[in-house]
C-alpha cells in the first residue's frame, strides 16, 4: 500500500489537527504543569475528545466504537505529539483496546463500551524495572479460591493513580496471564511520580490482590499473544506520537530560522544551518514512512508486523531526538530557557523514548529477528 493517507484519512486529519491545536496547544501543557495538576491530564479536554468519538476509534462497532484502524489512531497521536497534549489516548484508546479486542470475552464486553463512551481510563501495568523488559515479568498470579492472588510491583504506569482499571501482566503456572484489576481492588497502591515532561506515572504495588476468575483477559496461561498485541499497538502509537513531537520541534525551529537575524542576515540564509534543516527534514520523512508501514501491517495483520513495529519505534526515536536537539541548538542560548517551548519538546521526547522500549532495545529486537 502507498505510504500516504487516503481521502478519508486526510479528512480526519483536517478535522483533528485544528481541534487539538486550538483546544490543547503547548500552553495547555504549561497550564497543567504550573498548576501542579494531580490528574495528569484535563478531564474536560477528554470529554471533548469523546464528543468527537476519538476514544473509541479502535473499538469495534459492536462495542460502540468507530471500528477504525491504527492508521487513523496514528493521525490523532501525531497531533497529540505535535502539540504536547497530555492525554490518556495512547494507553487507553490504543494499548488497552488492542488487548481487550484481541481477547474478547467478559472483560471486552465490560470495558470496550466504557472506553468508547469516554467513561473509562485504563492503565497498562507491564514494566517492573527502570527499563522496558516485558520478557522479565516477575509479578505472580497464584490460584486462590475461585480466582487469583496477585503479588508484585509495576513501574512507570501511566495514569495508574487515576485509572478505572489496570491491565496487569503476571506469571501463572503455564505462562503469562493478563488481568483486569479495578481501581478499588483491595491491596493495590499507586505512588504517582512527576516525570521529566510533567506527566504522571505511578509505581504500583500489588500486595495480595484477590481477583475472581472473570478478571482474566483472554485465557489463563495464554496471555502472550494478547500482550504482544498490546505491545505492538502501543509501541506503534508511541512512535506516531514521537513523529508528532519531532515535527512540532522541526516546525518551530524552521520558523525561528526564518525570523532570527544575525550579522544583519536571517540565520536561515546560512548554508550550514540549511544543510542541517534539510537533513532533519529527510530523517523525519523516513520516520513517518516507517511508522505508517507499521500501522498498515497492524491493520492488515501482515507478515513482518513485529519487525516493522520495532523498526518504527527505533527510527521515530532517533528522528525525534535529532529534531529536539537540533531545535535547542539552532535556537541558541534562549533554547535552554523555559520561556521557549522547544525545551518542552525535548522533555517529551525523553519520556516517550523510554516508553515501551528505547532505541537500543528495539535495534536489538530488529537484530534478533534478522538472525544476528
Amino acid at each position: 500500500m502507498p505510504l500516504y493517507h487516503n481521502d478519508d484519512q486526510a479528512m480526519l486529519k483536517d478535522s483533528v489537527a485544528p481541534f487539538v491545536a486550538e483546544q490543547a496547544p503547548v500552553s495547555h501543557l504549561r497550564k497543567l504543569r504550573d498548576a501542579a495538576d494531580a490528574t495528569g491530564f484535563s478531564r474536560e479536554l477528554w470529554a471533548q475528545f469523546t464528543e468527537m468519538g476519538l476514544p473509541g476509534m479502535l473499538v469495534p462497532e459492536e462495542h460502540g466504537g468507530l471500528g477504525m484502524g491504527h492508521m487513523e489512531a496514528g493521525i490523532v497521536l501525531e497531533e497529540i505529539g505535535r502539540n504536547l497534549t497530555p492525554s490518556p489516548f495512547l494507553a487507553t484508546s490504543v494499548g488497552a483496546v488492542a488487548a481487550l479486542a484481541r481477547a474478547g470475552g467478559t472483560q471486552a464486553g465490560r470495558w470496550l463500551p466504557a472506553i468508547a463512551s469516554g467513561e473509562a481510563i485504563i492503565a497498562l501495568a507491564i514494566d517492573e524495572g527502570a527499563k522496558h523488559r516485558p520478557e522479565r515479568i516477575a509479578t505472580t498470579a497464584t490460584r486462590a479460591g475461585n480466582g487469583f492472588r496477585l503479588d508484585g510491583k509495576k513501574s512507570f504506569v501511566l495514569h495508574g493513580h487515576v485509572a478505572d482499571m489496570s491491565i496487569v501482566a503476571a506469571k501463572t503456572d503455564g505462562g503469562i496471564t493478563l488481568f483486569a484489576v479495578p481501581k478499588d481492588a483491595k491491596g493495590v497502591t499507586a505512588d504517582p511520580r512527576r516525570l521529566v515532561d510533567s506527566s504522571l506515572a505511578s509505581h504500583v504495588t500489588l500486595g495480595g490482590v484477590e481477583v475472581d476468575a472473570d478478571a482474566v483477559i483472554g485465557e489463563v496461561d495464554a496471555g502472550g499473544d494478547i500482550l504482544d498485541a498490546l505491545l505492538a499497538a502501543t509501541r506503534t502509537g508511541a512512535a506516531a506520537e514521537m513523529v508528532g513531537v519531532g515535527q512540532g520541534a522541526m516546525d518551530m525551529t524552521v520558523t525561528y530560522l526564518k525570523e532570527r537575524k544575525q550579522f544583519g542576515k536571517l540565520i536561515g540564509e546560512f548554508q550550514g544551518l540549511q544543510h542541517r534543516a534539510a537533513h532533519l527534514y529527510g530523517e523525519m520523512e523516513v520516520a513517518r514512512a516507517t511508522v505508517m508501514k507499521a500501522q498498515q501491517l497492524l491493520d492488515e495483520g501482515g507478515e513482518g508486523t513485529k519487525l516493522m513495529v520495532s523498526v518504527a519505534k527505533a527510527k521515530a526515536g532517533r528522528a525525534a531526538n535529532l529534531a529536539v536537539r537540533e531545535g535547542v541548538q539552532m535556537h541558541g542560548g534562549i533554547g535552554m530557557t523555559d520561556e521557549y517551548d522547544i525545551g518542552l519538546y525535548m522533555k517529551r521526547d525523553r519520556a516517550l523514548a523510554e516508553f515501551m522500549g528505547d532505541v537500543h532495545y528495539h535495534i536489538d529486537q530488529v537484530a534478533r529477528m534478522n538472525g544476528y
